[in-house]
């Protein structure tokens, strides 16, 4: 234990000066400490015989002070397939939406001023008008996702009253969001309506009044079932039915539309999906819907409905505790400017994705595997939309497959070089799809390293 080095030992050699001058004092000292600490540790539990040689230390507080400063959070390369991929952060964003959060995170900006009038304004303004020109809508409110913006609608609207929504609907997507626990939190009661396969709109009308014509439910509410897909003896009222119903009774409709599209998804050769206009065509008194998903944006929860009751949820005291920034804010601005001018599907990266040619893919892939020698295979694959959008639709691929020996210990060297690929069949396979057209060259000089 004598022949532990001091604190104040380390931090006087010459070799310590170059870690001070990169890394600051305080965060120097800290390691120096834990360091020594940990040595101190390993001797007395028998672990260690001898203390390190000086040089040895040096080293093991290099790689610490090193550690300690590489982000967690950094971009790596998507070539599994998967388009909207939770795990990798969703939909990566355009060009124009990133000079728009970069300019006004460099400078002060216009977020709660108002350059007309001089006087403050409101950060609600922000995108609102582009949202209500791409869906008729009368009213918009941004707020930080999708989740919090529907506890704020039952908070807002629905509090100690009931809320009727078919047990088909009562979805749990990933990380633990379940329909009948948002419920519970906002303060809403869940009545739970019709069976798990088959709901039919007079299942809704036993449930709005009761025995005296007294209102039971204060809302009718329509989940998405986002990343599952109930098949084969099924029905459920459309979304018009279901608003004819509410409105002749009072009672508000609301829609949760989870990933909310803006382009007709059996356009590009998928299933369809129930856009936003639909929605806001059938009259519903307020939808949701989340801004990294099928909208190709920033993560946030997009709101729109009628004025009157947008207004409600805009003076609700939650509504500032999850408002969005200005980041946020100028990332979905651009991206809906990329709706307006007609260019998603050349700008928006998932929409570039999910039309992206097979013959362009089928020539990236060849490309690659000529690159990786005989252990590369071009063969047909699909690639999926993900993110809880589109449950089991895929669009048809070309894969490149490397057989190598050990393809757990092969994916763990793809990512040191930030590389997400994916295994099939015992077979690594890389998906172009995914892959940024300024990424291509990259992943094939970077793979052929490996082989």
């Amino acid at each position: 234990m004598r022949q532990l080095p001091a604190v104040d030992a380390i931090l006087t050699d010459a070799r310590t000066q170059p870690l001070l001058e990169e890394y600051g004092d305080a965060l120097v000292k800290g390691e120096v400490r834990q360091l020594i600490g940990n040595t101190r540790a390993a001797i007395l539990a028998g672990k260690q015989t001898r203390v390190p040689a000086l040089d040895t230390l040096f080293v093991e507080l290099q790689t610490a002070l090193d550690a300690k400063v590489t982000p967690s959070l950094y971009p790596i390369i998507n070539a599994t397939g998967v388009i909207i991929h939770t795990n990798l952060g969703r939909a990566p964003l355009s060009d124009a939406a990133q000079a728009a959060m970069q300019a006004v995170a460099r400078d002060y900006n216009t977020l709660e001023f108002d350059m007309h009038t001089g006087k403050r304004g409101k950060r609600t303004r922000h995108a609102q008008t582009l949202l209500q020109e791409l869906t008729g809508a009368e009213a918009a409110l941004i707020v930080n996702n999708c989740a919090s913006g529907l506890i704020l609608i039952l908070s807002a609207l629905a509090k100690r009253k009931g809320v009727a929504i078919s047990r088909g609907q009562l979805v749990e997507i990933g990380g633990g969001f379940r329909v009948p626990d948002i419920m519970k939190q906002s303060g809403a009661k869940l009545v739970e309506v019709g069976t798990t396969n088959r709901t039919h709109l007079r299942d809704f009308e036993t449930v709005l009044t009761d025995e005296d014509q007294k209102p039971k439910v204060g809302m009718l509410l329509r989940a998405h079932s986002s990343n599952f897909r109930v098949i084969g003896f099924t029905t459920q009222p459309t979304l018009a039915e279901l608003v004819t119903l509410g409105h002749q009774h009072g009672v508000i409709v609301a829609d949760d539309l989870g990933s909310g599209s803006f382009l007709q998804t059996a356009d590009f050769g998928l299933a369809p999906e129930p856009t936003v206009q639909d929605s806001i065509a059938a009259g519903v008194d307020v939808l949701s819907f989340s801004g990294d998903k099928l909208l190709g944006g920033p993560q946030a929860g997009i709101i729109l409905g009628k004025k009157d009751v947008v207004a409600k949820l805009a003076k609700h005291p939650l509504t500032r505790a999850i408002r969005p920034d200005k980041i946020t804010l100028a990332a979905l601005s651009a991206t809906l400017l990329h709706y307006l001018k007609g260019e998603a599907t050349t700008e928006i990266p998932i929409w570039r994705m999910i039309s992206m040619p097979l013959d362009k893919i089928e020539k990236i892939a060849q490309c690659w595997s000529a690159a990786w020698g005989d252990s590369a295979t071009c063969i047909d694959g699909v690639s999926t939309v993900g993110g809880g959008s589109l449950p089991e639709e895929t669009l048809p691929t070309k894969l490149v497959a490397l057989t190598v020996r050990k393809p757990d210990q092969f994916m763990k060297r793809l990512r040191q070089e930030k590389i997400i690929a994916r295994i099939l069949d015992n077979q690594v396979v890389f998906d172009p799809r995914t892959v940024h057209a300024d990424q291509i060259d990259a992943v094939q000089m970077r793979v052929a390293t490996l082989l």
